[in-house]
């Protein structure tokens, strides 16, 4: 079940916030705590309901409660994982463990707050999910481009993109694939001018953002 708070159409609105909770008193309070905190949320009764929604990848941060019928907290984020969505996620729940605790945070919970949280804490992390959110969006959106213009170089540009972020040399490069170096040093200028790069450097960092998790 979805519950979506209307605002007024002079009210500004912040990021969406997902709050999903099988207990509804715990629902309300929180979406009128984020309502006057100025965020836009969107409530549900379980994750099956959250999963179901057509904007469920796009909200900034969701608020969980850790164990509901049907499906925990936990399983709300792995399923989210296996779709390939990262939201961040703050757990608040009555029920937590150590050890459950542990496991939202190793994939990558923003924190877990123990029920009734309080509001100050409550919003403080849901600032840090928010802001993480945007650095894991610009993060996704520069590896697309970096993808981009990785797919338009040949398949010898892109061996000599991989020696060159390796540190080779010309010369060690063209032992490596079995090239003149004059050929190596033309393929090197062309796969500086489709990576739209200015140095080393440059493609070293779009080499790391392909192979950062």
């Amino acid at each position: 079940m979805l519950e979506a708070v209307h605002h007024s159409p002079a009210a500004t609105v912040g990021p969406v916030i997902a709050v999903v909770d099988d207990d509804a008193a715990a629902r309300v309070s929180l979406v009128r705590l984020l309502d006057v905190s100025g965020y836009d949320v969107r409530a549900f009764d379980s994750g099956e309901a959250f999963l179901g929604a057509p904007d469920a990848a796009t909200v900034a941060c969701v608020v969980t409660d850790l164990q509901m019928p049907g499906g925990s907290g936990l399983d709300l984020q792995r399923a989210l994982q296996a779709r390939g969505h990262v939201v961040p996620m703050v757990f608040v729940s009555g029920y937590g463990t150590v050890s459950t605790s542990v496991e939202a945070m190793r994939q990558g919970a923003v924190d877990f707050l123990e029920k009734p949280a309080p509001p100050d804490a409550l919003l403080e992390a849901i600032e840090r999910a928010v802001a993480k959110g945007r650095t894991i969006s610009v993060r996704h959106e520069q590896r697309l481009d970096v993808e981009r213009r990785l797919a338009l170089l040949t398949a010898r540009e892109r061996q000599v993109f991989d020696a060159v972020v390796r540190g080779l040399p010309n010369k060690q490069i063209g032992a490596e694939l079995g090239i003149a170096v004059k050929t190596v040093k033309v393929h090197r200028g062309r796969v500086m001018q489709k990576m739209e790069t200015r140095s080393v450097a440059d493609l070293v960092r779009d080499a790391e953002l392909l192979a950062a998790d």
